[in-house]
């Protein structure tokens, strides 16, 4: 289980919602790291931050996928390489950066994945989700899914489930009686009691996953 204040310790990287680097993913990573992880937050953004809709969507649409790719590869492999760090990598991520993080762990294989409503289908963000590029993941996948997403439906986590199973990668799936973004507490759709259940799951698979 995860010590507080004990180097070297394992390492998470976190990637924003489409609203950017913003102080409540700031406030995630600072949990994370009283938890005992060395913790990372990355900026896609190059330090826009979104107070509305317009500007995150603006935001958003223009990340380069290659530079994105490029700087989430380039941070795991520093992670791995601090003194602070156990060497053992976890990417976590909300909604956009929900499928960054897959993305991440799928270009620089890390040792657990876990997606907060994020894309989970067959392509994002120039990275594909075939059988065949699943395979180079090294680590279990867990994701948190709302039923009342209209986004991310259980269609798509169903596909990406039985491309998951043909590529003999291990997925966990919860799902929960709430909306996108549930686990958001700056946002309308907050659900206090999905947002804690979920963090309880999160903390458990890392837990599991990296000590």
């Amino acid at each position: 289980m995860a010590v507080p204040g004990k180097t070297p310790a394992p390492a998470v990287l976190l990637v924003h919602e489409w609203w950017g680097l913003n102080d409540q993913i700031k406030s995630v990573a600072m949990e994370l790291a009283a938890q005992g992880y060395v913790a990372l937050a990355v900026d896609l953004y190059g330090g826009d931050v979104a107070t509305d809709r317009d500007a995150a969507r603006t935001y958003m649409s223009g990340v380069v996928s290659a530079q994105a790719q490029e700087t989430l590869a380039g941070w795991i492999d520093w992670l791995k390489a601090q003194d602070m760090s156990s060497g053992q990598v976890a990417t976590i991520g909300w909604c956009f950066g929900g499928g960054w993080a897959l993305n991440a762990s799928l270009i620089a294989p890390t040792d657990a994945t876990i997606v907060y409503y994020g894309s989970v289908g067959p392509e994002f963000g120039g990275v594909g989700r075939a059988p065949a590029d699943l395979a180079a993941l090294k680590g279990p996948v867990l994701g948190h899914y709302a039923t009342e997403d209209g986004w991310i439906d259980r269609d798509m986590v169903a596909g990406f489930e039985s491309r998951m199973t043909e590529a003999g990668k291990e997925f966990t799936s919860h799902w929960y009686e709430a909306n996108h973004a549930f686990a958001n507490p700056t946002q309308a759709r907050y659900d206090e009691a999905d947002a804690k259940l979920a963090w309880e799951r999160t903390l458990a698979f890392l837990s599991k996953e990296l000590w």
